[in-house]
């Protein structure tokens, strides 16, 4: 399809419009928490899975809300009179948000999705029609220029992102402006940038929409709308990472080779960043024969930056082709003309050794350290959202550990973390575990193995002794030498402090 396929866009030069618009689905209860309790959760749950029907039975009635659902949530058309009283319809005509279809209904030009705010926030989420609900093959075959609604990659870097008040935050690739909205929240200035200037014109509707204000908006591919001088404290980006053959579709191709795209924007980055300042990217990587995929990922981050990297999933190169052929809608069309995009896709992936493909989040942050610290893992296993108190934890730990040598630590005072519990790993009966272990149930929910001495440490750090002072209680319990058992434990503890287990009191 071309951009000639898209419907017309409600104008983003009415604010009284939006205004007027969103008074009116706040006063109907088309929130999050309204959508949730009129839907139930399993019609709620289906439309993530681009399922509609249980939503249609569930709006059959004729309430404001159930109206405005249909309307603008699954592109129902609707009886001028019976919405007539719900909306101001004259405004939503002329601004361009409703258009008169046959002799009395009206249909939505947009998508209109209800999005709950990190602090409790009403907001709305604009995207082209179609986009609002689903993931994967949602919407069918796409639009070039389509701009997609609220996803699970969305949601996540929104979760990931550190919520410290800043003075400027850029969100590059903004689509329907989600990250820009976020920002908002906890920016003095917000700057959102792509290179689709249809995504440009939805993220002024979505902030519009939301009653937050207005961000600088710039046509352009990654830093390229950003002038040399200007610099943030804040840089969030969900941008075009799909490794594809070419670049059909805006919203996920970048167009450039293998998986040049997220690491040109990493690497970039760290000139865009003021002292202390974070960015969080999600992005796909390439595993390839004969290197190691930490190295490679490694190689990415930019000098005077530390670096958290999470790989969070990895997929074979078929898995990967028919996840995002799928996520186009190519398997519901000519099976010729899917089979030859699927054996381009394979060729390109061959062509350059490509084995499988990672996803995951790159964490930077701006640092003066002589030797910035980088953390490269792999963690596929859940997670509790929101993530950004525990992303800001994770480097000031990296500060704390790289201040404190193991003298020092020995000399410092420890808490054991909140809602870590331990585990005892051993065979039925017998009367010592083979393995003890300390699992967090909040945050990463990390869970590692300690030796005795490990698990006694942390299970009496309450702040109120020196972490040299409990070792060496300890080695009088077990008849061990205090020395030796000095020398050898600031290794495990400098662990359970980076992994979050311990923190400093």
């Amino acid at each position: 399809m071309s951009n000639a396929a898209l419907s017309p866009l409600p104008s983003a030069d009415r604010p009284d419009a939006a205004a007027r618009l969103r008074d009116a689905l706040l006063a109907a209860s088309f929130t999050a928490d309204g959508l949730l309790e009129l839907l139930g959760a399993p019609a709620y749950a289906a439309l993530s899975r681009s399922e509609t029907v249980p939503a249609l039975r569930a709006t059959r009635g004729d309430t404001p809300l159930e109206l405005l659902v249909r309307l603008f949530l699954l592109q129902q058309p609707v009886r001028h009179a019976r919405v007539a009283h719900v909306l101001p319809v004259d405004a939503c005509l002329e601004s361009g948000w409703l258009v008169a279809v046959g002799d009395d209904e009206l249909t939505a030009t947009v998508d209109v999705r209800p999005y709950g705010g990190s602090d409790g926030e009403d907001w709305y989420i604009v995207s082209d029609l179609g986009c609002a609900v689903g993931g994967a093959g949602g919407i069918g075959n796409r639009a070039e220029g389509v701009v997609l609604g609220v996803g699970g990659a969305s949601t996540t870097l929104a979760g990931l992102t550190v919520r410290t008040p800043v003075a400027a935050a850029l969100d590059l690739g903004t689509g329907s402006g989600i990250q820009a909205l976020h920002a908002a929240a906890h920016a003095t200035r917000v700057t959102a940038t792509d290179v689709n200037p249809r995504a440009l014109h939805i993220t002024a509707l979505t902030l519009a929409l939301s009653g937050v204000q207005a961000a600088d908006l710039r046509e352009g591919s990654l830093y390229g709308p950003v002038r040399e001088e200007e610099t943030y404290d804040l840089i969030v980006s969900n941008p075009p990472f799909v490794i594809s053959p070419g670049a059909r579709l805006t919203y996920r191709d970048g167009g450039m080779g293998g998986d040049d795209l997220c690491r040109s924007l990493v690497q970039e980055t760290g000139a865009r960043l003021t002292e202390g300042g974070f960015a969080h990217f999600l992005a796909n990587w390439q595993h390839v024969e004969g290197e190691g995929w930490t190295d490679r990922l490694r190689a990415w981050v930019p000098r005077g930056c530390d670096a958290w990297i999470v790989q969070r999933e990895v997929q074979d190169i078929a898995q990967y082709a028919e996840l995002w052929l799928r996520d186009a809608g190519d398997h519901r069309g000519d099976p010729a003309t899917y089979q030859a995009r699927y054996d381009a896709w394979l060729e390109e992936f061959e062509a350059r050794k490509v084995k499988g493909v990672g996803f995951g989040w790159i964490t930077l942050r701006k640092t003066s350290a002589a030797t910035p610290s980088i953390t490269v893992e792999e963690w596929p296993h859940p997670v509790e959202q929101p993530l950004g108190e525990t992303v800001r934890a994770h480097f000031d730990r990296v500060d704390y550990l790289r201040d404190h040598d193991d003298a020092a630590l020995l000399g410092a005072h420890f808490l054991l973390a909140a809602e870590v519990v331990q585990e005892q790993v051993g065979l039925p009966g017998a009367e010592d575990p083979e393995h003890v272990v300390l699992r967090q149930n909040r945050g990463m929910r990390r869970a590692t193995r300690v030796d005795t001495v490990g698990a006694g440490f942390a299970g009496v750090c309450d702040g109120q002794m020196s972490a040299g002072r409990i070792l060496d209680a300890i080695a009088q319990l077990l008849g061990e030498d205090p020395v030796a058992l000095r020398d050898r434990t600031p290794a495990q503890i400098r662990l359970l402090v980076e992994q979050g287990f311990l923190e400093p009191a």
